[in-house]
């Protein structure tokens, strides 16, 4: 029994959350996946997964003998690719993730203009509006915007973005411009549900940070939707400035409460700290950060 292609066969199946999705991930015969892991559960004396009509889960040992044949794997290729020359030239599969919209406005572009200055690269952008692990999600590079807690990440910062609280003039017109935060609690506003990035209604006095929401009169689940409502007149929204950057321009939408605004967030492009750092990520990096300085510059001061 190969040991090593028995261990990603029960990777994909454990990926993909059954026997026929893992068979179809590795174009391989479902009789083959399943004999391969039986042959695997027989040369440890264990079970590793425990099988049924609509799930398939993993036992105890079978948890502990995936995270050990994930790190082997992971082993294993990392010393493919370093044979492979991955770290003395850039080439191979680049892993980034953004924020949706921030990586739709700022990363996408320059992530395009890299791909044409490096033809032996290819690069997936995962955007999404959620912290996901970079250990988990195989990520090379991710944009983060916040403050980082994880120690085990580097971190190179490359900007920062204000919280902005706006609304229509016609909203305004009708309901008046709130002078201090607490004047919040006799208006409407676009709130989001289910949304982990979205800015807090966190504001700057003179004591301690503090916190006023308006009357929730429509929750959401995506930033262009909340702007979008904000616009219409719904309400009064808090966003990112980078969001909103075409409606202030535009007089679509009007700023509010600048003057109690909370300190601004970081950008920051990260990775792990681990082993020696792949000439393409090294390579993603050194091209995007100054790019990334340029156009986050740009927009704060337009």
């Amino acid at each position: 029994m190969d040991r090593l292609d028995a261990m990603s066969v029960l990777l994909a199946v454990v990926e993909e959350g059954s026997l026929s999705a893992g068979a179809r991930r590795l174009g391989a015969p479902l009789t083959t996946v399943s004999r391969k892991v039986a042959d695997l559960e027989k040369h440890l004396s264990t079970q590793l997964l425990v099988r049924s009509t609509r799930q398939l889960t993993l036992t105890d040992a079978g948890r502990a003998y995936v995270a050990a044949a994930q790190r082997i794997i992971d082993d294993v290729e990392e010393a493919e690719r370093e044979a492979a020359g991955e770290y003395r030239s850039p080439k191979g599969q680049l892993n980034v993730t953004a924020p949706v919209m921030f990586g739709r406005l700022h990363v996408l572009p320059i992530a395009v203009q890299f791909l044409a200055a490096h033809p032996d690269i290819d690069l997936r952008l995962l955007l999404v509006d959620r912290q996901i692990s970079l250990v988990e999600e195989r990520v090379d590079v991710a944009v983060r915007i916040g403050h980082l807690g994880d120690s085990s990440l580097i971190a190179t910062r490359v900007g920062e973005v204000r919280r902005v609280l706006c609304a229509s003039p016609d909203y305004l017109a009708r309901r008046g411009v709130p002078q201090t935060p607490e004047d919040l609690r006799d208006h409407d506003g676009v709130t989001f549900t289910g949304f982990s990035a979205a800015p807090q209604w966190r504001y700057r006095g003179d004591g301690p940070a503090f916190m006023v929401e308006p009357r929730r009169r429509l929750a959401v689940n995506t930033t262009e939707a909340a702007i979008e409502a904000a616009v219409a007149g719904v309400g009064v929204t808090a966003v990112l400035s980078y969001q909103v950057v075409a409606e202030l321009r535009s007089g679509a939408l009007q700023p509010l409460l600048e003057a109690f605004a909370p300190e601004p967030l970081p950008v920051s492009l990260i990775h792990l700290e681990q082993g020696f750092l792949p000439q393409k990520a090294r390579a993603f990096l050194n091209w995007t950060a100054p790019r990334l300085r340029a156009g986050l510059g740009s927009a704060a001061t337009g």
